[in-house]
C-alpha cells in the first residue's frame, strides 16, 4: 500500500532567508481516537528577501502603485515585487530552474489574488488566530531550525526580514489553514467500497501498483546562502568525511544526530516511506540505481550538502510493508469560556518545565489535568502507525526523539503537550493497510475538493486590474 500521509511531507532544512518551510505542529489528534477528522495541511511558511529587495537589487526604488483590487482590497506593486523575489528564492533553494520573469510574475500575482480571497473568506467566517497561536508557531519553527525564539528573531533580522511582517504572514497561513479545515477537509469521507476498488485495481496491476516507495535517511551539512567559495569547499569536505564514516560502518542515525541540520535529525535522519514523487527530484535521481542500505552523496542543493541512505525501496502494493510506529502520550486542555488559548499554553508550558526539572511526572499530570480519554492511562496513546494523527500533530511528534517533550501546540481540539516514549519497526496487518489506503484516498479527495472550492471562491471575487505588472 502506498504511504501517502503516513509521514509528514518532506521538509528540507534550507537557509532562513530563502524559506522557513518547516511544518508547524498546530494540529491535534481527535479525542478518544487516532484518525484525523479532516487532516489539515498547513501551507509552507516562506520568508525571504526583505520588502524592497527586488528594487534595491536594481539600484532603485520604483514608486509603489496598485496593481489589482480584490473585493475592494488592493495588491500593490511593492507587495508583488516582494512576493516575486521570495518565490524565486524558494525555487532556487528547491533546485528548480527559474522560468522567465515574464512567465513567473502572472503566476505569482494569481496566487496572491487567490490567497487574498481565502483570507477574506476566513475573516467573513469569523475565524481568528490569536497571538498565543502565532507564538506557538514561531516556537515550533525555531525549535525545528534548532534555534531559540530569540535566535530565530536575530537570524530574521540579519537576513533582512521584518519580524512583524514574518508574524503577519504566519498568522495568515494559519488562518487559511483553519478555513480549509472547516470548509473542505472535515467534509470529506472515504467509503469501504472505494477502498475495495482501490485494492482491486492494485491487485490487477493497475497504474497505482507501479508507484515506487522510498524511505531515505538524510544528513544535511548546511551551506549559508551567501557562502564564500572557501565555506562551500569546507562544508563539502566535511560532508565527504561524514560519508566515509558512514561507509566504514558507523551508525547512520548517530551520525545524523551529530552532524545533520535537517528537520529529520530527531528521527535519526529517517524521512519516512513515501512515494518517490514526494521527495525532491535530486534525491530520487541520486538514489534511483541504489539498493536498500546503499549510500549516496554528497548531493548539493540550495540548502547545502546531503548524504543519503536508502533505508527501504519497494513498489506500491507490497504485502510485507514495515513501518516505524511511535508510542507517545499527551496532555490535552480544551478551550472554552473559562480557558483561553493563552492560558492553556501558559499552563502546559509550566507543566513542561516542572517535568523537565524532575518536579512532576508526565503521567500523573495527564491523569489529573488531561481532558482526553487517554487521561486514565497517563495520556498514553499506545502504538501508532504513521498517518494515524492529523499531519500537524504528527509532524510535531516526529520531530521529537524518545523521551523528548514538545512545546505546547494548539489544535482544533485544544492545546497539547506531547512526549514520545519509544519507537519500533512493525509489519502492517491487512486492517492497517486498509486504513492507509483510506488516508491516501481521503487526501486525494481533499485536494480535489479544495481545488474546486478555491476555484469557486476565485470565480465569485471581484477582481479589477489597475496596472499591468512589470
Amino acid at each position: 500500500m502506498t504511504k501517502h500521509r503516513l509521514f509528514t511531507a518532506f521538509v528540507a532544512a534550507r537557509p532562513l532567508a530563502a524559506a522557513l518551510v518547516l511544518a508547524l505542529p498546530l494540529g491535534g489528534l481527535q479525542a478518544q481516537g487516532l484518525k484525523p477528522s479532516g487532516a489539515a495541511r498547513l501551507p509552507g511558511v516562506s520568508a525571504g528577501t526583505a520588502p524592497g529587495a527586488a528594487s534595491a537589487a536594481a539600484g532603485q526604488q520604483p514608486a509603489d502603485f496598485i496593481v489589482v483590487v480584490v473585493n475592494s482590497e488592493p495588491i500593490t506593486s511593492h507587495e508583488l515585487r516582494t512576493k516575486l523575489v521570495r518565490t524565486e528564492l524558494q525555487l532556487k533553494q528547491q533546485g528548480v530552474a527559474l522560468p522567465p520573469r515574464g512567465e513567473l510574475l502572472p503566476q505569482v500575482l494569481e496566487r496572491m489574488i487567490v490567497d487574498k480571497v481565502q483570507l477574506q473568506a476566513a475573516r467573513e467566517a469569523g475565524l481568528k488566530v490569536d497571538e498565543a497561536t502565532v507564538d506557538t508557531a514561531v516556537q515550533s519553527i525555531a525549535r525545528q531550525n534548532q534555534f531559540t525564539p530569540e535566535e530565530l528573531r536575530r537570524r530574521l533580522k540579519a537576513d533582512g526580514i521584518d519580524y512583524g511582517q514574518f508574524r503577519s504572514e504566519l498568522r495568515d497561513e494559519l488562518l487559511v489553514s483553519r478555513l480549509r479545515q472547516r470548509e473542505v477537509e472535515s467534509r470529506v469521507s472515504v467509503s469501504e467500497q472505494e477502498i475495495d476498488q482501490f485494492l482491486s485495481e492494485q491487485g490487477k496491476g493497475g497504474a497505482g501498483a507501479s508507484v515506487q516507495l522510498l524511505n531515505l535517511g538524510e544528513i544535511l551539512l548546511p551551506v549559508p546562502e551567501n557562502a564564500t567559495p572557501e565555506q562551500v569547499a569546507a562544508q563539502q569536505a566535511k560532508a565527504q568525511k561524514v560519508l566515509e564514516r558512514a561507509r566504514a560502518g558507523e551508525d547512520f542515525a548517530a551520525l545524523a544526530g551529530e552532524f545533520s541540520a535537517s528537520a529529520s535529525r530527531g528521527n535519526g535522519g529517517q524521512m519516512g516511506l513515501r512515494s518517490a514523487e514526494r521527495y525532491p527530484p535530486l534525491f530520487v535521481e541520486a538514489t534511483q540505481a541504489l539498493r536498500a542500505g546503499a549510500l549516496a552523496g554528497p548531493v548539493r542543493s540550495g540548502a547545502g550538502f546531503h548524504i543519503l541512505k536508502v533505508l527501504e525501496k519497494k513498489q506500491d502494493g507490497a504485502a510485507d510493508m514495515v513501518v516505524t510506529q511511535t508510542r507517545a502520550r499527551h496532555i490535552l486542555l480544551r478551550l472554552g469560556p473559562k480557558l483561553s488559548e493563552a492560558a492553556a499554553v501558559e499552563k502546559l508550558a509550566a507543566f513542561r518545565q516542572r517535568i523537565l526539572a524532575g518536579q512532576a511526572d508526565f503521567a500523573a499530570l495527564a491523569r489529573e489535568y488531561s481532558q482526553d480519554g487517554s487521561a486514565r492511562d497517563g495520556g498514553d496513546l499506545g502504538w501508532a502507525n504513521p498517518g494515524m494523527f492529523v499531519p500537524e500533530f504528527e509532524k510535531a511528534m516526529n520531530a521529537l526523539g524518545p523521551k523528548q517533550i514538545s512545546e505546547p501546540l494548539v489544535s482544533r481540539f485544544g492545546v497539547h503537550l506531547v512526549q514520545v516514549l519509544e519507537r519500533r519497526e512493525a509489519q502492517l496487518s491487512q486492517r492497517e493497510q486498509r486504513e492507509m489506503v483510506r488516508e491516501l484516498l481521503r487526501e486525494k479527495k481533499q485536494n480535489e475538493a479544495y481545488a474546486r472550492w478555491v476555484q469557486e471562491l476565485r470565480g465569485r471575487a471581484y477582481v479589477e486590474m489597475r496596472e499591468t505588472p512589470q
